[in-house]
This record gives structure tokens, C-alpha cells and sequence, in this order.
């Protein structure tokens, strides 16, 4: 399997796939613009994502909430035909070059029993021809009877993945279950190729939102606007910590804003600066990441993890009446409400333009169906 040096998206080195990729032509805001893709050029990409993905403003939504913020959503949601999309796959798009690279036949990931990157990670193993070992941690002190046989769980086994249920409670660090996972690949003659929570702390982890934010700027020029804020989910960190390095190319670094999801809120915004500051070297941003780069709001992750608040659960709804825009509860239901309670308190100035960066997850939802029995 070969390497191009030449990228539809111009976002760096493209290993050669047969997954059908969308042609940049068909993208006249991207194709006009390419001068804006340089931080990713010297990085092999496997594409994964259909291309760049589209923006809508949520004109009901703005509406409902006074009409003094227009609100965009970028929808990372819809970037793939693999298992449902979502912004793993962004970054799995910088991994798995370094996967294939390395003659491995496994690809080994962790997360909870609901996570959207374990389902990418099987679908991408299956795409790509490798097997995958996933461990599914039981991050979320949720009791509904189906929550560990539908929804991402349920692709995952269906895609063929290899999942073992463990025990072991919420903590976006190095897992001692992952390591053993790996140990025992390797000692039934497989070769393992490790893939941390969320994509996040590998070397690469950071590159894909990087290349979202060079994306979001051509857009921008063919909007005739640039937005004055970003609101994302935050939880291992590489997906806000790629935006920051991203923006900051263009001293926006500070209008991502991250909702916490974590409820663990130092130890994420720790891991968000030192993805940040190790991605910002590995792109020659040629300026220093500190500490205050990190916006992270830490009101909306109660009451646990993975555990919806009433507020969280009406923010899904809210936001699934008006716009038809589903969201889960684990992340994108918690960025929602914060960003629908922040411009409910008047924290952005009126007539502020805010991208909401919808990151997937939708097939969780299934795992809460009590929570959701009456709508």
C-alpha cells in the first residue's frame, strides 16, 4: 500500500485507499482557497471522511434562544459512511498511516461501554483489513437493562470487533485493562497496534482538529464571515486541544471554548495543553501554548460522566424538535446545554456568530431509552 504525496483536501500526504473519497472539486470553498492547508502537509492521511464537512446555521435554535446570537453547526456527525461518522475519524485519518507502517494486524482501543471511538476504531480495523480488540470500561454508573448491547456497543460487535467488558471505572488516563489487552494480543502471536482513549494522547491524536480548523477558515471565506466562537465537547482532550492549535494560527485560540464532559475538569484540561503543546510542535505552529489557551467550562458534566442531568436531557430534545439535530448524552447533549445556557445568560455579544462542532455520537442515545421512553 502506497503513499501520495498529493491530497484532494491539499491537508498532507494521503495513503492510497479504496475507500471512496469525495472529489475536491465538488468543494469549490476548499479547491479556492488552498493556501489555508499548510500546518498538515508533511503528514501521511488514510482518507476516512467523505470531505469537508458542511455547516447549517440553526436558524430555529437562534430564534428560540432570543435571536441575539446566530448558531452555526459543523457537522462532524455526518463525515463518513463508516459506522455513523463522528470526529474519531478525523483523527484516526493521522493514525492509521503510522498503523499500517508498523506491519500490525490488530488494532487495540479502549473506552467506555458507549463509546463512539471504540465503534470507529472496529469500523476502521474492518475497513482497513485488520482485526480489533476493544475493552469497554465501565466508565458510566448507568442501569439501563440494554445499555451494554445496543447502540455503539452493538456496531462495534456486529463490525466484528473482539470486546471484553471490564469492570473498571472512569479515568481519561493510560488504563491498566488497555495494557493488559495489548499484552494478550501480542502473546496469542498477533501485533498490536495501541490506540489510547479517544485517539488522544497518541503522537498524532491532536492533527485531525488541527485540520478542521484549516477547514472551518476556507469555509469562512466562502461564508464572508469568520466566527467569533467555537463550542466543543471536551472529555480525553485531543479533539479541543487540535481545534486550539488550529486557531490559533489565527489568534483564535481562545474562542474555542470547551464544555467540560469529563467531571474530572484539571486532570482534562491538563491532557488539553500538553496534546496541544506537543501538537503545536509537531505542526511548526511557531507559537507557545500556555495554559490560558485552554477555555474550559466546567458547569454542565454533572452529575457523572455519561449521566444526562435533567438539563442535558432537555437540551436533546430541544435541540432534536427544532432542528431535527439529534445529539446523546454522554457529549453532545452536554455541550448543547452549555452553549444554549451560556447564550441564555448573554455571555456572547449580541450578534456573535458560534460554531457548534457536532462530534457524533447519536448511536449512544440508544443506551438511554428509559431516560427517553416519553420523548
Amino acid at each position: 500500500m502506497g503513499f501520495q504525496r498529493k491530497n484532494k483536501r491539499n491537508m498532507g500526504a494521503t495513503i492510497e485507499s479504496t475507500f471512496p473519497f469525495a472529489d475536491a472539486s465538488r468543494f469549490p470553498d476548499i479547491n479556492a482557497n488552498q493556501d489555508d492547508f499548510r500546518m498538515l502537509e508533511k503528514f501521511a492521511r488514510y482518507p476516512l471522511t467523505f470531505g469537508p464537512t458542511p455547516i447549517e446555521k440553526l436558524e430555529r435554535l437562534s430564534k428560540h434562544l432570543g435571536g441575539n446570537v446566530e448558531i452555526y453547526a459543523k457537522r462532524e456527525d455526518c463525515n463518513s459512511g463508516l459506522a455513523y461518522g463522528g470526529n474519531k475519524l478525523r483523527k484516526l485519518e493521522y493514525i492509521i498511516p503510522d498503523a499500517i507502517a508498523s506491519n500490525a494486524d490488530t488494532l487495540v482501543s479502549i473506552g467506555g461501554v458507549q463509546s463512539n471511538h471504540t465503534r470507529m476504531v472496529a469500523a476502521v480495523a474492518a475497513k482497513i483489513g485488520m482485526k480489533c480488540r476493544l475493552v469497554q470500561e465501565a466508565w458510566v454508573p448507568h442501569e439501563d437493562a440494554v445499555y451494554d448491547r445496543v447502540g455503539n456497543i452493538l456496531l462495534s460487535r456486529v463490525m466484528g470487533a473482539d470486546v471484553r467488558l471490564v469492570e473498571d471505572g472512569f479515568d481519561i488516563g493510560i488504563r491498566k485493562s488497555w495494557e493488559q489487552a495489548i499484552d494478550e494480543v501480542k502473546a496469542a502471536g498477533g501485533k498490536p497496534y495501541a490506540i489510547p482513549a479517544g485517539a488522544s494522547v497518541h503522537k498524532y491524536g491532536g492533527l485531525g482538529y488541527v485540520g478542521f480548523a484549516e477547514e472551518v477558515r476556507a469555509q469562512e471565506k466562502d461564508l464572508g464571515f469568520k466566527f467569533d466562537y467555537i463550542i466543543v465537547c471536551t472529555v480525553t482532550g485531543s479533539t479541543h486541544a487540535g481545534m486550539l492549535v488550529g486557531f490559533a494560527a489565527d489568534g483564535r485560540a481562545r474562542k474555542v471554548i470547551g464544555i467540560d464532559a469529563s467531571f474530572t475538569p484539571a486532570q482534562t484540561k491538563g491532557q488539553v495543553l500538553s496534546i496541544a503543546q506537543n501538537t503545536a510542535k509537531l505542526v511548526e505552529l511557531g507559537k507557545e501554548i500556555v495554559e490560558d489557551d485552554v477555555v474550559l467550562i466546567e458547569d454542565y458534566a454533572y452529575p457523572a460522566y455519561g449521566v444526562p442531568s435533567d438539563e442535558t436531557k432537555e437540551a436533546i430534545r430541544l435541540t432534536a424538535r427544532l432542528e431535527g439535530m439529534i445529539t446523546d448524552p454522554v457529549y453532545e447533549g452536554k455541550s448543547m446545554q452549555g452553549l444554549i445556557d451560556l447564550a441564555k445568560k448573554g455571555h456572547f455579544e449580541k450578534g456573535a456568530k458560534i460554531l457548534y462542532a457536532h462530534l457524533g455520537g447519536a448511536p449512544a442515545l440508544n443506551g438511554y431509552a428509559y431516560a427517553f421512553r416519553n420523548g
